[in-house]
């Protein structure tokens, strides 16, 4: 059997990759829809609703849990990722992009007195972390991918 068709039928790594830019497309459209203009960059970009960290960690745990159990070491691992991600995402990467609004905003008004413009050249990504919202709609789009890849693809 060739390397491509192997991935193929790893179900869990399908699933898993299909969560992440099913949730990207999600967001890219979320984004048209409530900004009228058509971001590319929200194809890719972190940050936003929905959370594609959330959706491609809960398509992997689901899909473990599919294909291997609850009681088997994949889940348990994808489990514990799964959780790290989803704190992470609402913790300390909100957080961080709260610093950076903060951060830009002190850089606009010269806060500093900088007489070298060079030194912050760029504007810093603000939009880093999730709302718990976001996160959650992530973990929907996660199911929703497993399950269409457990009964649509799989079986």
């Amino acid at each position: 059997m060739s390397i491509f068709h192997q991935l193929q039928a790893n179900q869990v790594l399908i699933s898993a990759v299909l969560g992440f830019f099913v949730a990207q497309l999600v967001k890219f459209l979320f984004e048209y829809r409530t900004t009228g203009s058509m971001d590319l960059g929200r194809l890719l970009g972190n940050g936003g609703m929905p959370s594609s960290h959330s959706a491609t960690v809960t398509a992997l745990t689901v899909s473990a849990a599919y294909c291997r159990g609850v009681s088997s070491f994949e889940f348990a691992i994808s489990f514990i990722l799964a959780m790290i991600v989803m704190t992470d995402a609402i913790g300390v990467r909100q957080e961080t992009g709260k610093q950076s609004k903060l951060l830009n905003k002190m850089m606009e008004t010269d806060f500093w007195k900088m007489e070298d413009p060079d030194l912050f050249p760029v504007k810093l990504k603000e939009l880093v972390g999730h709302t718990p919202l976001q996160v959650m709609a992530g973990v929907l789009v996660g199911i929703l991918v497993a399950l269409v890849a457990e009964y649509g693809f799989y079986r």
